[in-house]
């Protein structure tokens, strides 16, 4: 059964380190996925930035956002990444999140992660994000992943990949122990009042 990993991406740049980890953590929980196959699919806030204001404003999603909402809600796990501004996730990521229906993402893994400029501000996973999901009841996974600068490059002493590896392990389990999605029933049609009412008149 093909299973859908869904990764939420909050990077306001391109090229991005935000991005980067993204993909990072993707390609590993593709490595530890045990599902016959995988669809991935990767949604990045930045390209959905006005669609989200307006969607604060007015109530209503536009047809881009629309997509996103649904790819999310309807994953088998999600893998979600946003930048550190002013020591909490940004804005966008928190935005995007607010417009999701809290109930739709009740039961559905998450590996959390950030990026920043300095190792100061890892505990935006513990403080910002594991709280955020766990009000939307999500199930976290216990390892999040947090990427300073010096993480990058040759600099770093491999704990960032021995994170990011136990991280994704951990999600891939969790999605394959998650039951298969039950079907939606269908709607029934909706009848218009007017022939209520006339289909009530002819049995008199």
């Amino acid at each position: 059964m093909t299973k859908k990993l869904v990764v939420v991406t909050a990077g306001l740049s391109r090229p991005s380190s935000t991005r980067l980890l993204a993909d990072r953590l993707t390609d590993a929980a593709l490595r530890h996925a045990r599902a016959a196959a995988v669809d991935v699919r990767v949604v990045e806030l930045r390209e959905l930035a006005s669609e989200i204001a307006q969607n604060m404003v007015t109530g209503f999603p536009g047809p881009r956002l629309r997509d996103a909402i649904e790819a999310v809600t309807g994953a088998d796990g999600l893998i979600a990444v946003t930048p550190v501004f002013t020591g909490s996730y940004s804005g966008l990521f928190k935005s995007f999140f607010d417009v999701v229906d809290k109930d739709a993402l009740a039961g559905t893994p998450v590996l959390i992660a950030a990026t920043g400029g300095t190792a100061r501000h890892s505990l935006v996973l513990e403080h910002a994000m594991r709280p955020l999901f766990a009000y939307l009841r999500s199930i976290v996974v216990p390892t999040a992943v947090y990427a300073a600068s010096e993480d990058w490059g040759t600099a770093g002493d491999g704990a960032l990949d021995r994170r990011i590896d136990r991280a994704a392990a951990e999600l891939a389990a969790l999605v394959e122990a998650r039951p298969a999605r039950a079907e939606e029933p269908a709607e029934e049609a909706v009848v218009p009042f007017e022939q209520q009412l006339a289909a009530l008149a002819a049995e008199e």
